[in-house]
């Protein structure tokens, strides 16, 4: 009985233990009980419940007029409803804008502009910038409004269509024109998502040549500057802007964007994302 008594005491958690409880007795042994600490009751702070956040409104006149002013200065960068455009973010879900009050950070950036981020300073008047101001949080409210979170387009979106379908549809249609190899190398990395396909849908920047012929039979050519139905404008070698009234001449154009307006009329859904598609390759 000893040596099992002493074998189960070697277990150092058991040994331990008896240690601590021995010492614990001869510690108290001879002291006298000692009164219990008062609990020390602290005063009850009562719950700050948080303030509900309140949308602001503006007049609609205010609006009307920002909606004008935002198209003139704002809307190609950030597409004319503030949702996003060529080069700039939806500002109906920016976080500077959802932190904005009365345009204390909008007219800011506005104001100083964002030179690394291709954005330029904007010196408007104080009305003109209460009314963009007024705008652009009016049209965050309408997106808010909208029954689902969704108000953009995500990568992902464009990012379904056949690889093998798509390049198919290249070599037939575009091809004639585009290299992968050659203008379009590298396109992936510097366009993404919605910016890559406002670019082949709608090549905004495709320079366009024209050249004139006067009556004289003398002909200029020139990268095509300007067009309307009165007035065809043109810029020679040397940079010198020249124009003409259509009516007194005779004029071609070519066009590198005009096979992607023909095409405009001709895509279906299913073309455009498998051009996706492979595009989104070329990095």
């Amino acid at each position: 009985m000893i040596s099992l008594f002493l074998k189960r005491l070697s277990r150092p958690s058991l040994v331990l233990s008896l240690m601590s409880s021995c010492f614990l007795q001869a510690q108290n042994a001879g002291t006298p009980p000692q009164a219990p600490n008062p609990t020390v009751q602290t005063p009850s702070v009562p719950r700050q419940e948080s303030k509900p956040t309140t949308t602001e409104t503006y007049p609609p006149e205010l609006v009307k007029n920002g909606q004008d002013l935002f198209g003139q200065n704002c809307g190609f960068c950030h597409g004319k409803d503030a949702g996003g455009g060529e080069s700039g973010p939806d500002l109906t879900r920016s976080q500077l804008v959802s932190e904005d009050v009365k345009g204390n950070k909008i007219g800011e950036i506005v104001r100083n502009g964002r030179p690394e981020k291709g954005m330029p300073r904007f010196n408007l008047p104080e009305m003109d910038m209460a009314a963009i101001v007024a705008f652009i949080h009016n049209q965050k409210t309408k997106a808010e409004s909208q029954k689902g979170g969704r108000r953009g387009v995500d990568v992902a979106d464009l990012q379904t269509g056949n690889l093998e379908a798509g390049k198919k549809y290249f070599a037939a249609n575009c091809a004639s024109c585009h290299s992968a190899i050659g203008d379009l190398k590298g396109i992936a990395s510097r366009l993404q998502g919605l910016r890559l396909e406002q670019r082949f849908l709608y090549p905004r920047d495709a320079a366009g040549t024209a050249t004139v012929t006067l009556s004289s039979g003398k002909q200029f050519t020139g990268k095509l500057a300007y067009k309307d139905e009165f007035v065809i404008g043109l810029k020679d070698s040397y940079g010198w802007y020249q124009s003409w009234p259509v009516s007194s001449v005779k004029f071609k154009i070519d066009d590198p964007a005009e096979a992607h307006h023909t095409l405009l009329t001709k895509y279906t859904d299913d073309d455009i994302h498998d051009v996706m598609a492979f595009l989104q390759t070329l990095k």
